[in-house]
């Protein structure tokens, strides 16, 4: 019954050694479709219901799977075959008459991954091997938009999936154990992404939630214009770390932030799409989360290592890797953050979803 925590993926730098399931990680949201008669219920990672935000999707539940069953998978919206993660992101609304609009104008499709019940049996205990089998058996009958993620037990193919599809806005590949129970909230599987640096200009940092040091620092990026742009925070730090940060930062605060390339941005009008730095996102903005942040002298310059970006943003945990006192902040250009082009075998997404 939901709500229950998935099953999760550690990262791991090599496909793993032994008898492994391959599949596509899709960039999307996690979600778990619980059905029972007329009764569906979405619930994502972080055991929120999502039904709200995805109506358009209950019939296709309906038309499509079994008629009492849990399946796990991942919400998803394609643009002309390629996965848009910020439309997708737009889903979440607290206005029923955006979240009506744009599920007709960028509906969300359903790929299908696991099974954890089938009628009165559970599966959770029986090896992924198995659940796939029964998997593919009940996907038989699965239309648009409800689909069946692909999978191989061939590393070789899992490799050129990894190689070729990134342009099609796959994130990278899931590793599961053939014979692995489904655990709940463990990371009993394993997930292989593309790795990439960029060198970024700290313009400012948020105290940690502890109140002890730097929580973030707040990262920018200049534009063939000279427009220096946020693209995300670097965060994470041990405790050790974070009151080296602040050491560090304390000495750049701004006595008067006029002169800041986002000084605008104190301004609650700035926030209006979310997109600044202080701005609360539609999943935390209602938690009562401190956004609030500090700015500085954009002279320091660090390394970052992240997993994606989409639209001139990170995705993902973007890690520090070191200071760069060699680099000229005026150097940092947004244009690092090329993202993955287009490849002849981006076929994946388009098969699935057209």
């Amino acid at each position: 019954m939901p709500p229950v925590k998935p099953m999760l993926a550690k990262l791991v730098p090599e496909l793993p050694a032994g008898d492994m399931s391959y599949e596509p990680k899709w960039d999307g949201f996690r979600c778990i479709v619980f059905r029972d008669g007329d009764e569906v219920v979405m619930g994502s990672r972080n055991e929120k219901p999502l039904n709200r935000y995805f109506p358009e999707m209950i019939e296709p539940f309906l038309a499509n799977l079994p008629n009492r069953c849990v399946v796990d998978g991942e919400l998803i919206v394609a643009i002309d075959g390629k996965l848009d993660f910020d439309a997708l992101g737009q889903r979440i609304h607290p206005a029923d008459s955006r979240v009506n609009m744009l599920a007709e104008k960028t509906p969300a499709d359903f790929v299908a991954f696991d099974l954890l019940a089938l009628d009165d049996d559970s599966y959770l205990e029986r090896p992924f091997s198995e659940r796939r089998i029964e998997l593919e058996k009940v996907a038989k009958n699965f239309k648009s938009p409800v689909h069946l993620a692909p999978a191989t037990n061939d590393p070789e193919e899992a490799i050129e999936w990894f190689n070729t599809t990134e342009g099609a806005g796959l994130d990278g590949l899931i590793i599961k154990p053939l014979d692995a129970p489904y655990a709940f909230n463990k990371r009993t599987q394993f997930k292989l992404k593309h790795v990439r640096t960029a060198d970024c200009v700290v313009a400012g940092y948020r105290i940690h939630k502890s109140g002890d040091g730097v929580g973030s620092l707040v990262l920018g990026l200049y534009s063939g214009t000279g427009q220096l742009h946020h693209v995300g925070v670097s965060a994470s730090f041990t405790a050790k770390k974070r009151k080296e940060l602040l050491d560090e930062m304390e000495s750049l605060v701004l006595d008067d932030i006029s002169g800041h390339p986002w000084a605008d941005w104190m301004e609650a009008e700035a926030h209006q799409d979310g997109s600044m730095p202080g701005a609360p996102n539609r999943w935390s903005g209602a938690n009562g989360r401190d956004h609030s942040w500090i700015p500085v002298r954009p002279e320091r310059v660090v390394e970052v290592q992240y997993t994606w970006s989409t639209a001139g943003r990170f995705r993902g945990t973007t890690r520090m890797l070191r200071w760069r006192p060699d680099r000229d902040p005026d150097s940092c250009s947004i244009e690092q953050l090329a993202e993955g082009e287009p490849h002849k075998s981006d076929s994946i997404v388009a098969d699935i979803v057209g």
